[in-house]
């Protein structure tokens, strides 16, 4: 029976089994199903205790699991919609043909479809920013303020990350409250306001009032886990960014992600708040003349800040500031001396001046030594920069030639600045004002035109390319310079907005005097300083040199002043003429 399949045996007799069908085999097969069915076992209890131990582990140590397994899921947001936008992108976003290559109708129809992706991209991002919370707004905050840089779709589209922000639960932020203080809320406040007075992206404030003095205070909490997540947040952002430019070698955008890994430590420190508060104060207290108030800073740990309260609206509520007889112009000016001094003169520059960080708080006309009916309340003092004195000085000369239109002195000083030969775009991205406005020496005068930055990228395709050589070139302080300015120029233009268009335009102007008026102060003390240093042969020499330098200044500055006044004097006629029209109308 074997010999005929001969294969068969050999197999049988090798492995010494008994031939199906056998009562040995029966046996056998028995026992090895008993054997087979115990391995079944032993891999199902080794699987069953490789869980349980592993479900051990992660309750045992559930802060690291949670955490690894939160930060794979950020990491998995912010690859997806990176993804996204790059192929979307890559497929759907067309060139900019050159003038005159094709009809205006063909033209307009691309420049409308270049503009869905931009507002299908940042619609997207936006989302996967608020998914993540925490550094991601913040990134967002840092979009929608480069006006002057990025495409307007992308601006408008981030400008509600400036406000809209997730509040921590009350349980949350007692806990950060209790960890860093070593009190509970109860012990340290009578009264703790369970709805947050403000929400930002890596903190909330809640009005309170301290336990031991009575005094009514605001009370800056961290969110839990911003500080958790930051570092493998901003590494996923330098990835993402790095990947894109590996997409589209044009986009040249990591200083944004290196600015915010320099930044982000000294802001998740809110000791560094009030130190930075205080040096305000400190700085602005011989300035009786501009009402400039920082909240009093009483005590701050690293998550936990605890200030004087202060009452007020937004600098930009143009309700809240007609109901309180308070003059849009006069925030709009003394807003612009604070930053001015801050930038010019004494290098120390609050570098997030969103409306949200400047409020106005009414006070009756004359009960404070500046005079006006209001404070300007300035907050968030996470975000500061030293400016050397040399980088201001340049700042200042790289100004002034713009407002004189001197086009050497603005290739000198440009190329200080930005180390690249783009004076030209650098000048528009310093002024928000177009080349040709600049080149006819228009920025002070009433023909200054305003820039478009859709119409200048229809005279130069390669611009977006441009303005990414430009901002990876400049040092990093001179990029929350630019960012500064740009938040500046915003909330000038919401103070103005129900303004007539003469009135908003020379509030502009005005804008662009005060500014001569702070770089001939900045230029005047570092020429004075140099003359000083310098060696003379006879002593006479360097008190003339110095005497002619401080007249020089005084004449220039008359200028600026007598120029000055008859806007004022404009402004008021403009605005009579439009209250004529409406009782007229009326």
């Amino acid at each position: 029976m074997l010999g005929s399949r001969p294969f068969v045996a050999r197999a049988l007799q090798v492995r010494q089994l008994p031939w199906p069908g056998s009562r040995s085999h029966q046996f056998y097969s028995t026992t090895a199903s008993r054997g087979l069915r115990s391995r079944r076992w032993q891999r199902t209890a080794f699987g069953a205790a490789l869980t349980v131990g592993a479900c051990g582990y992660t309750v045992y140590n559930y802060d690291t699991a949670y955490l690894v397994a939160a930060s794979v899921y950020r990491s998995s947001v912010a690859a997806n919609v990176t993804c996204q936008v790059a192929w979307d992108y890559y497929r759907n976003f067309p060139e900019l043909p050159a003038e005159g290559s094709v009809s205006e109708d063909e033209r307009r129809a691309i420049q409308d479809q270049r503009s869905k992706v931009h507002v299908r991209a940042a619609e997207k991002v936006k989302r996967a920013l608020m998914k993540n919370g925490g550094v991601y707004i913040k990134l967002g905050q840092h979009i929608s303020a480069m006006q002057y840089v990025l495409p307007m779709e992308w601006c408008q589209t981030m400008q509600m990350l400036q406000d809209r922000n997730t509040a921590s639960s009350l349980d949350e932020i007692g806990q950060v409250i209790a960890l860093d203080t070593g009190k509970t809320v109860d012990e340290l406040f009578s009264v703790f306001d369970a709805e947050p007075i403000g929400v930002a992206s890596l903190a909330q404030v809640h009005r309170a009032v301290l336990r031991e003095t009575d005094e009514e205070v605001a009370v800056k909490v961290q969110h839990p886990m911003v500080r958790t997540y930051s570092d493998i947040d901003i590494a996923t952002v330098s990835v993402m960014f790095e990947f894109i430019h590996s997409v589209f070698p044009d986009f040249k955008f990591m200083w944004l992600s290196a600015e915010m890994k320099g930044s982000l430590p000294r802001e998740l420190d809110f000791c560094n708040d009030k130190i930075n508060a205080e040096q305000v104060q400190w700085n602005f207290a011989q300035h009786a003349d501009i009402p400039l108030t920082v909240p009093r800073m009483i005590q701050a740990t690293e998550r936990v800040l605890i200030m004087e309260y202060v009452n007020g609206r937004r600098c930009d509520d143009l309700a809240y500031l007609r109901q309180h007889n308070i003059d849009p112009s006069q925030v709009s000016r003394e807003i612009g001396r604070v930053f001015a001094e801050m930038t010019y003169v004494q290098g120390f520059l609050h570098c997030d001046p969103h409306p949200g960080n400047l409020f106005v708080r009414p006070r009756a006309q004359g009960s404070a030594s500046h005079g006006y009916n209001f404070d300007l309340v300035l907050l968030d003092h996470g975000l500061y920069r030293q400016l050397p004195s040399q980088f201001r000085y340049e700042y200042a000369e790289m100004w002034y030639a713009l407002m004189r239109g001197d086009q050497a002195q603005i290739k000198h000083w440009s190329r200080k600045l930005s180390g690249t030969d783009l004076y030209q775009l650098f000048s528009v991205i310093l002024t928000g004002h177009n080349w040709s406005t600049i080149e006819t020496k228009s920025l002070g005068s009433t023909s200054a035109a305003e820039f478009n930055l859709d119409a200048l990228t229809q005279q130069q395709p390669d611009l977006f390319q441009n303005i990414t050589e430009v901002l990876a070139s400049v040092p990093p302080v001179l990029l929350l310079v630019l960012k500064t300015n740009d938040l500046l120029r915003m909330v000038d233009q919401r103070l103005f907005a129900d303004q007539p268009p003469a009135v908003q335009h020379h509030a502009q102007l005005r804008t662009w005097l005060r500014i001569s008026h702070y770089c001939l102060i900045a230029i005047r003390d570092a020429r004075a300083a140099e003359i000083s240093h310098r060696p003379a042969a006879v002593p006479l020499a360097r008190v003339y040199r110095l005497a002619i330098n401080r007249l020089g200044f005084w004449f220039s500055d008359t200028a600026l002043s007598v120029y000055k006044a008859l806007l004022v004097v404009q402004d008021m006629f403009v605005r009579w003429q439009a209250l004529f029209r409406r009782s007229t109308i009326s």
